[in-house]
């Protein structure tokens, strides 16, 4: 693998499904609360994990096998971009980088590269800081790439938009803007964004047999007009939909929790930060609260598992990234890339930006199968949008198609659905279930 890299500098460079009936400015705007909302909790976190124990070496047969037989790219390098906050004074997220070289490396010598050739790639790291993701979209732009991967990023939007305007085709695992989201032209997506806040918590609810689900939410200025905009959604599977709104920085919510158990909640799904989810744990266990209980991955960390009891923990459902820490095939792949090609890098296979930013760049490969002749950004676009529906990399049971129509209104998405897992008594996944997905029309 060829790879170059670049840090941005303070300055700019140079130049549940959905309804028929619901209009894309509705579902728009509320994608565009919850990637502002994702945004605050990324960087108010240190990073997430969804499985804290680092898994056992991995034996160089079953690697061998999981990685398949040699096929080496040859010929002219083919360049993209990848773009992710790396390290900034909110997070640390440069391993997202080591794994990146890992992924091409991997695709450069079993993969072929893209049509035969290998991947050279070009990173420039962002830092959470708008500025600094322009600078960074616009110097991919001068060194020519044919398409950026973007991983974690705080500032998605603000990276999203030189490209667009320069129509390099960008493919990031999540985004957190209405105009990325809403982009029918060369912006790829490969989650489903309603999966956290909508089909988890409905799902949760269908399976306890309850009509309500109450969400205990931080309180951020987006939170209010999320809710607003996707309660549609919930009233359309006819479930009832509670919000309950709290200033991050609570210690103590038993008092809240109190009036929540008392007002028969149906499910509870909790919404925010790990530091947030703890106390709003401790304070459902203070007040006795055993009934069904969901929350988004942000919520599940180390500390986390340090400071609720895993008897409480144990059977919540959660949403998941990737198979983390299970037998899946799909799964076994990354890890063993990671040890063939990251062994000495300190990447840590159990957090899931690691696992996204696998699947984002080899699912960035596999949608290009059969792409022949010259490879530009407007090719690449073509064969995104082209492509038949596939196997999500790393991700057993998810599929994907680039042609505008899993979400006709937010046309970027490439997914419906996603995986969903339930704790054990130590706060770590147990099994992995796809739920809501379905095949996305021609």
């Amino acid at each position: 693998m060829q790879k170059l890299a670049i840090r941005s500098g303070p300055g700019g460079g140079a130049g549940q499904r959905r309804s028929p009936r619901r209009s894309a400015g509705v579902r728009l705007a509320a994608l565009g609360a919850l990637g502002a909302l994702s945004a605050s909790l990324l960087l108010g976190a240190c990073g997430g994990d969804e499985d804290s124990d680092s898994p056992a070496p991995a034996d160089t047969a079953a690697a061998a096998q999981a990685l398949g037989p040699v096929a080496q790219a040859k010929g002219e390098p083919v360049r993209i971009g990848v773009i992710s906050d790396g390290q900034s004074p909110a997070a640390d997220l440069s391993y997202e980088f080591k794994v990146a070289d890992a992924t091409v490396q991997y695709l450069n010598e079993h993969r072929s590269g893209i049509a035969g050739r290998p991947i050279e790639v070009l990173q420039c790291e962002a830092q959470a800081d708008p500025a600094k993701a322009t600078d960074c979209a616009n110097q991919m732009i001068e060194k020519d790439v044919v398409a950026v991967v973007v991983g974690s990023s705080g500032a998605g939007e603000q990276i999203w938009e030189p490209l667009h305007a320069a129509k390099v085709p960008v493919m990031f695992y999540t985004a957190n803007g209405a105009g990325s989201l809403g982009d029918p032209d060369s912006t790829f997506i490969l989650s489903d964004q309603f999966f956290p806040l909508v089909t988890l918590p409905v799902q949760v609810a269908k399976d306890a047999g309850a009509k309500k689900v109450t969400v205990v939410a931080i309180d951020l200025p987006v939170t209010t007009g999320l809710y607003q905009v996707t309660r549609p959604a919930f009233e359309k599977q006819g479930i009832a939909l509670d919000v309950v709104q709290i200033p991050a920085g609570t210690a103590d919510m038993t008092p809240q929790m109190q009036r929540i158990v008392d007002g028969e909640p149906g499910i509870v799904q909790v919404v925010g930060s790990d530091a947030f989810c703890i106390s709003a744990f401790n304070g459902l266990r203070a007040v006795g609260y055993d009934g069904p209980l969901a929350a988004i991955a942000h919520c599940i960390t180390d500390a986390t598992r340090e400071a609720v009891p895993g008897d409480f923990l144990k059977g919540m459902t959660i949403t998941a990234t990737a198979p983390i820490g299970s037998d899946d095939p799909a799964i076994a792949v990354f890890e063993a890339v990671v040890d063939t090609y990251g062994k000495d890098k300190g990447i840590d296979v159990t957090e899931a930006g690691a696992a996204a930013m696998f699947i984002t760049l080899s699912a960035f490969r596999t949608g290009l199968e059969g792409l022949t002749g010259d490879i530009t950004p407007a090719a690449v676009t073509a064969a995104l949008k082209g492509m038949p529906e596939k196997d999500l990399p790393g991700a057993t049971g998810l599929r994907f198609r680039c042609n505008g129509k899993a979400y006709p209104d937010s046309p970027a998405e490439c997914a419906r659905g996603g995986l969903l897992t339930t704790l054990d008594d130590k706060g770590k996944p147990t099994t992995y279930k796809a739920v809501g997905v379905t095949p996305i029309e021609d």
